[in-house]
């Protein structure tokens, strides 16, 4: 797959109508505070290099000691947004979201509607359903029709620098140092993953994608 494109967004779920706020990896304004905060997306080739991979990680600088209580928000979808005819437009979506300790997923499929309004697809003839991983548990892993998925808290995999960005930008600092002081190291986040093949992104190779929470 060449030339993939991550956007990050996020926004606030209804089960109809939903609208975008911001996004960071630390607490934008909009969600300071809040749990449909995304830190960060990642999309890439799965092991088994038929497939992709997407994550979404949420709810960003979660201490040990507070992550055991972190919650997904069952008022808030995770939305994941595939154009694969390279118009900035989504042609199918994969969703997610939490109900009585289970995440939800709903696609790979065409969203009823695109742009800033979405509805849950429940009328989806793929994606599944796994149990919610607590911290300090082997992962829960579910399988169904070729994907596979995870929801539950994790490790930060970002690795970022603060106080020698501060430097840097300070004036005091040309460089980051190799390989430098991990800012994010001991923090976690909650992570949602879907594997999926590649054949039900469809698509010439390249794909655009980005991802969206929202409120209801």
């Amino acid at each position: 797959m060449k030339n993939l494109k991550t956007v990050l967004g996020i926004g606030v779920v209804a089960a109809a109508a939903f609208f975008i706020v911001a996004a960071d990896h630390i607490d934008a304004p909009a969600v300071q505070g809040g749990n449909s905060d995304i830190t960060d997306f990642y999309a890439f080739q799965g092991e088994n290099t038929s497939n992709l991979v997407f994550a979404t990680n949420l709810q960003g600088l979660l201490s040990p000691a507070t992550t055991g209580s972190a919650m997904f928000d069952e008022n808030v979808l995770i939305e994941i947004n595939i154009d694969n005819t390279g118009d900035n437009v989504e042609d199918l979506v994969i969703q997610a979201i939490p109900r009585d300790g289970k995440m939800y997923f709903f696609g790979p499929i065409a969203p009823s509607q695109t742009g800033l309004n979405s509805t849950i697809e429940t009328s989806s003839t793929v994606g599944g359903v796994v149990d919610i991983t607590a911290y300090g548990s082997s992962a829960n892993i579910a399988t169904n029709g070729g994907m596979s998925f995870f929801a539950g808290p994790r490790d930060d995999p970002f690795f970022f620098d603060f106080a020698q960005y501060s430097e840097i930008i300070a004036g005091n600092e040309s460089s980051f140092n190799m390989p430098g002081a991990d800012t994010f190291a001991g923090s976690n986040v909650l992570s949602i993953v879907v594997e999926v093949p590649k054949s039900m992104i469809g698509g010439s190779g390249s794909i655009n994608t980005w991802v969206e929470s929202k409120r209801k």
